[in-house]
Order: structure tokens, then C-alpha cells, then sequence
């Protein structure tokens, strides 16, 4: 399988675009954009949604090869990623079929995980704690989350988590739109 920067450089390629307009779509540097096919540089999700924007496709397209009309997802099959930037653990548990609109995932926060990446985006997210406690800010307001409560809310208020505990918290997340899939 192609890694992230393999696939920006194809997709660039084959969209015939040079650097210089994937730098001027994107608003990133020409240098930066080359260190980054070359693998030579760490990418922040915000980076990735601006080449994925450009590219209009999905940031998982830069994770998944291609789509296989799988709906089962057996634990054993399960990849887990990281986002650069953030200590957190993702981990796929949806079917992989075109035209899916829900992106369920298992986080980890790690113990002590301070302030993630604050996000915002169109779309819901709903989170339900599975072990451990975790900071959720959500706008303005913060919620203490402990095992067994839900969140749900509109994506496009900013949104960050912080795990201020000894022990590592697994929670559930269900996205709309799919943020990583193509």
C-alpha cells in the first residue's frame, strides 16, 4: 500500500499539477509541499485537509488504497493511526463500502494527554466513554466525561478532548461526514 506522501505525489502527478499549484490551491509552500512527497516531513491533519480540498478527495484516500465493499470489520482486521500532533489512537470499526456517510471509530487517549488539535468541520459527532475519564470541549463550554456517557453534537463548533488522568481512555466515536475515507 502507497504511503500518505506516495499518494499526495500521484494524485498530484496524475492531476498534472505542479508543485507550484498544489502550493497556490493550497495555500502551503512549494518547499514544505516537496519535503512532504519526498517523506521528509511530518503533516498536520489541517495540511491534509487543504491538500485533500485541492485534490477533492477525502483525507482517507490518503490511508486507504481502495474501497472493497467489506461490512464486516473482524478486531484482527483492524488498523490503528495516528493524526501528527496528537498522542491520540485511532482505530477503523466500520464496514469499508462506497457511499458510507458514518466514520465509527476507537480512540485512545493516552494518560496524561494534554489538549489535542482543536477541530471544526462540517458535520455530527457522537462519543460514548467506554474506560476512563476525558476533558470534552465543546464551544465554550467543557464536560467531564466518565465511563458510559455520551456526547453528540455539531462538528462545526470547535472540539477538543484532554485526557488529565493516570490511565488511558477508550471511548467510541461515531463522524458524519467521514472525515477519513475516501
Amino acid at each position: 500500500m502507497e504511503n500518505i506522501y506516495e499518494r499526495i505525489r500521484s494524485l498530484r502527478v496524475n492531476m498534472n499539477m505542479t508543485l507550484k499549484e498544489l502550493s497556490e490551491k493550497s495555500g502551503l509552500s512549494i518547499s514544505f509541499l516537496s519535503q512532504v512527497e519526498r517523506g521528509n516531513s511530518s503533516l498536520a491533519i489541517t495540511s491534509l485537509q487543504k491538500i485533500a480540498d485541492v485534490f477533492n478527495v477525502s483525507m482517507s484516500s490518503f490511508f486507504e488504497s481502495t474501497v472493497s465493499n467489506s461490512f464486516f470489520t473482524p478486531v484482527e482486521g483492524r488498523k490503528s493511526f495516528q493524526i501528527e500532533r496528537s498522542n491520540s489512537v485511532f482505530a477503523r470499526l466500520g464496514g469499508d463500502f462506497s457511499g458510507k456517510v458514518l466514520e465509527p471509530l476507537h480512540i485512545i487517549l493516552a494518560p496524561r494527554q494534554e489538549k489535542d488539535v482543536v477541530f471544526n468541520h462540517p458535520g455530527e459527532e457522537f462519543y460514548y466513554i467506554l474506560k476512563g475519564s476525558v476533558l470534552m470541549t465543546v464551544g465554550e463550554k467543557e464536560y467531564e466525561m466518565n465511563e458510559g456517557d455520551t456526547i453528540h453534537f455539531p462538528s462545526m463548533l470547535d472540539h477538543t478532548w484532554r485526557n488529565p488522568t493516570e490511565e488511558s481512555v477508550h471511548m467510541i466515536a461515531v463522524l458524519t461526514p467521514i472525515i477519513f475515507h475516501e
